[in-house]
């Protein structure tokens, strides 16, 4: 295959990846206007319902522009020979390989984040704000911004220099080394990440003694789970929307708890919920979306492996010297494929979790309480209740809301 052919693929298969996904949002927007569901009406009333479809039909809108323009300046930028600019550029700082590849990526990140700031801002202070979800401040945009930099220069970046170091160390045996070191990395960021990360972001604080922590705590002596990380987060310090998840295993095992769900759900409600995430760690699902990523990170690592030393895919981006960093751009495109075929079975393993977390929570505490939770948390943010089964199947990893009121009905 020559170069310009392998260009032109690697072309295709963007065009075609947003046409995939424009098509999908297409339909799932003609159906924004369907009529609710039996099983689901009085979770709007018809005041509630039409502000939920103006505001699912505003964001549709607006990100269609947002998506159609990054594919503008992504085919620009392939035409207009943009990646062997970069990488001229970052030759004409470093020489050794680490640094070419972490000043190649850094450029094109931070000018990519840069491009698109005021579309994530105007989302979050027009229209996430019009339909009255936005509690942050252009202060905590900003500095959430600047830590998310900074954490994607330590993290991505030590990560990025590791695997370069390993090719160089070991040519494509390279994919063992990185495998085992993400895998590492993979674990600690799920034992860590609440202790270690949220605090970057939010504040996180012990649920207060009273009657909501002595009815989590006979739960969870009920089901023999043991539980002593009961925490709340100021999930309202940026959004109204609420949650609830699990993180960590053993010691480090814990709930956390958004204020605004607490602020939202009354407390059998907010015990059911936590039921459905207690149902997560007993059903395994923790662990075992931990091995499949483990999984699926190692196949794709060796797929890099197979391809990444072909001069080819630097040459396809006009690029004459063969490099590491190159080769990952043109590996990801052609990736594509693959990745969308996982996602899709990732999203239906997803789904199916949620049944069953669904099926603990209801056989362990109630059906009513979780059923009535699962309405008001989409009611408060507005959720689609008629999406289009074919988006559903590709895009959700939850069953819709319908689906899950009948499954618990059942």
């Amino acid at each position: 295959m020559s170069p310009e052919a392998l260009f032109y693929i690697l072309i295709g298969i963007i065009i075609l990846n947003f046409i995939w996904d424009t098509t999908l949002g297409i339909l799932n927007a003609k159906h924004f206007s369907d009529p609710v569901p039996e099983e689901l009406e009085g979770v709007f009333d018809p005041e509630e319902y039409q502000k939920s479809q103006r505001y699912k039909k505003e964001s549709f809108r607006f990100g269609l522009l947002q998506s159609s323009l990054s594919l503008l300046v992504t085919l620009a930028f392939f035409f207009l020979d943009g990646f062997a600019w970069v990488d001229t550029m970052a030759r004409g700082v470093f020489t050794d390989p680490v640094g070419v590849g972490l000043l190649f990526f850094g450029i094109i990140m931070f000018a990519s984040d840069l491009l698109f700031t005021p579309f994530s801002y105007y989302r979050t202070f027009v229209i996430e704000e019009k339909y009255g979800f936005n509690k942050t401040t252009p202060k905590v945009f900003f500095l959430d911004k600047l830590k998310g930099w900074l954490l994607l220069g330590i993290l991505g970046g030590g990560v990025l220099a590791a695997l370069i170091v390993f090719y160089e160390w070991v040519g494509t045996s390279f994919w063992w080394y990185a495998w085992g070191l993400i895998t590492l990395i993979s674990i600690l960021m799920n034992l860590f990440y609440a202790r270690l990360i949220v605090p970057l972001f939010n504040k996180q604080t012990p649920l207060e003694e009273g009657s909501l922590r002595n009815q989590i705590e006979t739960y969870a002596q009920q089901v023999g789970f043991e539980l002593k990380n009961i925490f709340v987060i100021d999930g309202s310090k940026r959004s109204t929307k609420a949650n609830a998840y699990f993180s960590g295993f053993g010691n480090e095992k814990r709930i956390t708890l958004y204020d605004t769900l607490i602020n939202d759900l009354d407390e059998t409600e907010i015990v059911a919920v936590l039921a459905h995430e207690v149902g997560h760690y007993k059903k395994r699902h923790i662990i075992t979306n931990l091995f499949a990523g483990i999984l699926s990170t190692g196949f794709t690592l060796w797929l890099l492996s197979l391809l990444i030393g072909n001069p080819i895919l630097s040459e396809a981006l006009q690029v004459s010297e063969p490099s590491f960093h190159i080769g990952l751009i043109a590996f990801t495109i052609l990736f594509t494929p693959i990745s969308e075929i996982t996602g899709l079975f990732m999203n239906m393993i997803s789904r199916k979790f949620e049944y069953q977390a669904d099926r603990y929570a209801a056989g362990t505490y109630a059906a009513a309480p979780l059923i009535n939770a699962l309405k008001k948390l989409s009611k408060n943010s507005l959720s689609n209740l008629t999406p289009h089964p074919a988006f559903v199947y590709v895009h959700y990893s939850h069953p819709t809301l319908l689906q899950r009121v009948q499954h618990l009905k059942r």
